[in-house]
């Protein structure tokens, strides 16, 4: 650290007393000898903790590749009230994790907590406030540790939505966990039941995705919701191209063309797909020809009613020989007398 670093945080041994400084017999003098010495006996005991916090410039540091969060989502808005407060403290309170890159070149930390953080110092530094820095952490961190750190710091944040949580979850349990679900579980402390809505979340697919104004917007909801509407290809297609006719609509809205549509409407639309009325299918007909072959009398079957329809003008003979070959294609027998 320099001069200036060593300032802001005590070294392992600034509790020691002041060589140069002479003894002091008032009480004032003894409480802080007293206060160094706990300090100094907690360290050596091990009941506090080192940590190697750094200011640096937030260009030293990039997003590790698997954090949690799509930082290219993070805007002047969705950050203001952190901006506010960092400008207001006059410094950043809270330190984000990061951990060295381990390839040459570029930035020299990448970070595995504090994505909002980085980018509020960033803006600030970019609009006249180059006297602010990036406070880190600097961790020694496998990846898998990095994944849990992560989730651990953002899982009750509302800032951090469940999509971006769910596909988290997807990428570490094919990378960390050999894609066993139990395992991952554990690690994490929480129930199968709970981690599997996340992972069904993930797996979304992507016109359905895309059907959303933004990913933030999707909630481990929708996908509970929408995953029975999935099941049937006949259905699934049917979602599908109303999805993409939405993603359309939603383009056009990120480009100041129109309103977008909000997420409990995407749903709902998507779930119409499968209420449209179903065309009634008309009952066959058949037709029997009376003389001359032109016209004749139509037989249709409703239930368990037979319907005979003629025009009123059939001549005789053409509705004898028409009802004629109705009674022997459906009545073989003869009938019973009285009943012809």
């Amino acid at each position: 650290m320099s001069k200036k670093h060593d300032a802001v945080f005590d070294d392992v041994l600034s509790g020691l007393p002041d060589a140069r400084a002479p003894l002091e017999t008032k009480s004032i003098g003894a409480g802080r000898f007293l206060k160094r010495s706990t300090t100094i006996g907690d360290r050596m005991a091990g009941e506090t903790e080192e940590k190697t916090l750094r200011w640096i410039d937030p260009s030293e540091a990039q997003m590790w590749e698997r954090h949690n969060r799509d930082y290219a989502l993070l805007n002047e808005d969705n950050c203001r009230d952190l901006i506010d407060g960092i400008r207001s403290q006059g410094r950043q309170e809270f330190p984000a994790i990061v951990r060295k890159t381990t390839g040459q070149g570029g930035p020299a930390y990448e970070v595995i907590c504090g994505a909002r953080r980085h980018f509020a110092i960033s803006w600030l530094r970019a609009n006249n406030y180059t006297q602010f820095k990036y406070l880190v952490d600097v961790r020694d961190l496998t990846d898998e540790e990095a994944f849990r750190l992560s989730d651990i710091e953002n899982r009750d944040r509302a800032d951090i939505s469940d999509y971006e949580r769910a596909v988290d979850y997807s990428n570490a349990i094919r990378l960390y966990y050999g894609g066993k679900q139990k395992a991952m579980a554990e690690r994490l402390e929480v129930t199968e039941a709970w981690l599997s809505r996340y992972l069904n979340l993930s797996k979304l697919p992507a016109d359905v995705v895309a059907a959303f104004y933004q990913k933030t917007d999707i909630k481990e909801l929708h996908a509970r919701t929408l995953k029975p509407l999935l099941l049937k290809p006949s259905d699934k297609a049917k979602v599908l191209e109303a999805a993409r006719g939405l993603a359309d609509t939603q383009a056009a809205a990120r480009s100041n063309q129109g309103a977008p549509v909000d997420a409990p409407a995407v749903v709902a639309r998507l779930k119409s797909a499968l209420d449209a009325p179903k065309t009634k299918r008309k009952p066959a007909s058949t037709v029997y020809m009376g003389a001359g072959r032109s016209r004749g009398v139509t037989f249709t079957r409703k239930g368990r009613k037979m319907v005979l329809e003629f025009p009123e003008d059939l001549s005789r003979a053409a509705l004898g020989d028409a009802f004629s070959d109705f009674i022997n294609e459906h009545f073989p027998k003869k009938l019973p007398i009285g009943k012809n």
